[in-house]
């Protein structure tokens, strides 16, 4: 009996110990109460002193403690749910493995060299019933462990090579055709750059799951930016009602917010502050539609004795695999009452079989309609000032001309270029001809020439005529700095002995570029607007959108409106066509004047806007990257929502056979390079640019470690394979003029 009612007296301190970690000093009334009424019984149970029944009384301390939970989980706040899903007692991923499904096996290896042991990978068995029947039905279990406080779990902060191998797998689910059930539970994926690097390897990800032919089904407990949706990109998204899903931590939001130096931390009023105005609950992303259901925990949360949670987990998971099935597989008229059937609940669903197998049919449903899910999300957060009137046109002219692009691009110019290329060979074969005729000709003329010195040789020893356009190169836009009438001096000076540069040379002849080392000083956008691409080309398109305050975050307003009045731009992208030597080409800039390039949801509607134009009219797709700081904390989950939003974008207008190029400058970091940048096959870099998952200050404070000098510069970018050449500003034109003749998807019809 002593045994039984210490083992609950255990159980009850760990209650406490949870309850006073997870409120950090707040609520000091309820659980002073609740220890005094512990402390009394437990120092009775001690001096053997108890009467009556000790059953009775411990189970009315029980009760008391239930009590005051559900009290206290009302009135639970962001930051509070935070400290809840970081507690080392939160249930982890090998708790659901145990008590959802009937039995696994961990695979893909258990230690750094085989598997990072932040991500977990296992093949798991449900079983079900249909009447005496029983069936086994097999999915593959992806997720981030952090195990109850095990360090070597690294928090669930998945390095590269962790996110390579829940790659690997899902494709092996895809080759076996089960369902994939992914579980997050990361603060952020670990920020390094060793290969594959952390930003080349979401994006991947990303990419891959925009594709996968299997039910994908998300359940989201901690949800930290990128690396959430590394394993994130989901049929049915559902989450654990005391989680969050967020851009970034509270934490860090109130660093950036109150501009924290090094060394120092920001204040708990302002954290909670930022938790609160980065709206990053279950509650506040099933109102923006980013997710699609919430399961609900016990009170404080759920953690491993709560079994009564672990069986409604289970349910949950099954009703949503079973709910993406029927959407896919039965017919439209039908689809209502299987899903009503389903939702309905006292229905058991361990009790009631459907097979989750599907058809080619069926597979090619399943990935469109997940891939229209995301491109349709988050529209309403952005400011769209077009007219109606334009609106309505715009969309009318789409409709109407994509009979006749369809019509000039697969009918008419696919049979013009067989024409061409069987004109092309006549004509060859009649050159060949007419050569081996005249060549007795040709040799008898030859013999009548006077001996001299052979033209050919002089052509080789005279001096070229040197044109005055050659000797001067003339630019189509200044930098406005070349008028400052002073030297510059290059960074690299130390190093390499570079000379004190003439700012009128430095920012006009020289295009910003250090005559002496080739190091390349930041130009504006306007630089290469104007200079890359054919004069009078440029036509913008959807300058109407605008950045706003979807959050109503506290006075980002006003930063927003002091960013457009200082750029003249609505947003940090601008979306234009434009020709080089004649070749169209659909340019989306990311601008890194505009509050650093930083990337919200009216970057992502005008990214997505300029990939389905390029698909629509047949023309490259490029990426310019002037500059990104990565997603927009003050928009939260409508900014990192573009991650997954852009990539299907891009996949769709890769597979429909464009030819999509991403080309960095000055500095590009965290969500866009891990996600629709980063997934690009063909990645260029100007030099002295800078590419990474985070920066170092951000490296540091999340790892501990010290970085290498110059470890994001662009010639480590190619090193590791993340780009594939590194380009010259003053050749950018000549660079992409080549590649655009050179790479090309099979539908441009440009050449």
């Amino acid at each position: 009996m002593d045994n039984n009612i210490d083992k609950r007296i255990v159980a009850l301190r760990e209650r406490l110990d949870y309850l006073k970690d997870i409120f950090a000093g707040k609520n000091l009334g309820d659980s002073g109460l609740l220890e005094d009424r512990l402390e009394a019984f437990a120092s009775r149970v001690r001096e053997g002193s108890l009467r009556d029944d000790p059953y009775a009384e411990l189970s009315s301390i029980e009760d008391l403690f239930g009590h005051v939970e559900r009290r206290l989980d009302k009135r639970i706040t962001a930051m509070d749910k935070v400290r809840i899903v970081r507690h080392p007692q939160r249930i982890c991923l090998r708790d659901i493995l145990e008590n959802v499904y009937d039995n696994f096996t961990e695979v893909g290896g258990q230690d750094e060299y085989s598997l990072d042991p932040g991500m977990l990978i296992a093949r798991a068995v449900i079983m079900r019933r249909s009447g005496k029947k029983t069936y086994s039905q097999a999915v593959m279990v992806i997720g981030q462990e952090k195990g109850h406080g095990a360090e070597y779990r690294n928090g669930g902060s998945v390095k590269p090579w962790g996110n390579a191998k829940a790659m690997q797998y899902m494709h092996v689910a895809e080759t076996e055709g089960i369902p994939i059930h992914s579980y997050i539970f990361t603060p952020g994926a670990y920020p390094i750059e060793d290969y594959p690097g952390a930003a080349q390897q979401i994006a991947r990800n990303i990419y891959g799951m925009a594709g996968l032919r299997v039910p994908i089904i998300a359940v989201t407990s901690e949800g930290g930016s990128g690396g959430a949706e590394a394993i994130g990109l989901a049929d049915r998204r559902l989450m654990l009602s005391h989680g969050y899903y967020s851009v970034i931590s509270p934490e860090g939001a109130a660093a950036i917010e109150g501009h924290i130096k090094a060394g120092e931390r920001a204040t708990p009023e302002m954290i909670e502050h930022c938790a609160e105005n980065l709206h990053i609950t279950a509650q506040d992303n099933l109102r923006f539609g980013y997710i699609d259901r919430i399961i609900e925990e016990p009170p404080l949360g759920a953690r491993p004795w709560h079994f009564d949670f672990f069986r409604t987990l289970r349910q949950e998971v099954i009703r949503a695999t079973d709910e993406v099935v029927i959407s896919t597989r039965i017919v439209p008229g039908l689809r209502g009452l299987a899903l009503n059937r389903h939702r309905a609940p006292e229905v058991n669903l361990d009790e009631m079989h459907i097979s989750w197998a599907l058809s080619p049919a069926a597979k090619d449903r399943l990935v469109e309609k997940r891939q229209q899910k995301f491109l349709h999300l988050s529209r309403y957060a952005v400011r769209d000032n077009r007219p109606l009137v334009a609106r309505t046109t715009q969309a009318c002219l789409d409709w109407v001309s994509r009979p006749f692009l369809n019509f000039k691009y697969d009918i008419y110019r696919k049979h013009q270029r067989r024409i061409k290329g069987f004109v092309e060979e006549i004509g060859n074969e009649w050159e060949s001809f007419k050569s081996r005729m005249l060549a007795p000709w040709r040799n008898f003329k030859k013999s009548l020439r006077p001996k001299g010195e052979d033209k050919s040789k002089l052509e080789l020893t005279e001096l070229s005529a040197w044109t005055d356009d050659a000797r001067q190169r003339r630019w189509n836009y200044l930098s406005p700095r070349y008028k400052i009438d002073r030297t510059v001096t290059c960074p690299n000076s130390e190093s390499y002995g570079c000379l004190d540069l003439w700012g009128p040379d430095l920012y006009a002849e020289f295009a910003g570029v250090c005559s002496y080392c080739g190091h390349h000083f930041p130009m504006e956008p306007e630089w290469y607007v104007q200079n890359v691409f054919d004069k009078g080309s440029v036509n913008e398109f959807n300058a109407e959108i605008e950045a706003g305050n979807p959050l109503s975050f506290p006075t980002f307003d006003e930063r927003i409106a002091a960013a457009k009045e200082k750029t003249g731009s609505r947003s940090g992208c601008m979306t234009f066509e434009a020709d080089i030597e004649g070749i169209k080409i659909v340019v989306a800039m990311l601008m890194g004047t505009f509050r650093g390039g930083s990337f919200g949801a009216a970057e992502g509607f005008k990214f997505v806007e300029a990939a389905k134009r390029a698909a629509r009219k047949r023309c490259a797709f490029l990426a310019y990257v002037h500059g990104t700081a990565g997603i927009r904390i003050q928009e939260g989950t409508h900014g990192v929502i573009q991650m997954p939003r852009c990539t299907v974008a891009v996949r769709r207008y890769i597979e429909a056979g464009g030819l999509y190029m991403v080309l960095y400058d000055t500095n590009s970091f965290a969500g866009p390079v891990a996600s629709f940048l980063g997934c690009s096959p063909y990645q260029f870099a100007v030099r002295s640019s800078n590419i990474g998952f985070a920066g170092p200050g951000v490296i540091k404070e999340t790892t501990g470690l010290d970085i290498p000098p110059k470890y994001h510069r662009s010639y480590h970018a190619l090193s590791r394979g993340h780009i594939q050449a590194i380009w010259d500003r003053r050749q950018i034109r000549a660079n992409l003029k080549q590649t655009l003749l050179t790479i090309g998807g099979r539908n441009l019809y440009y050449r």
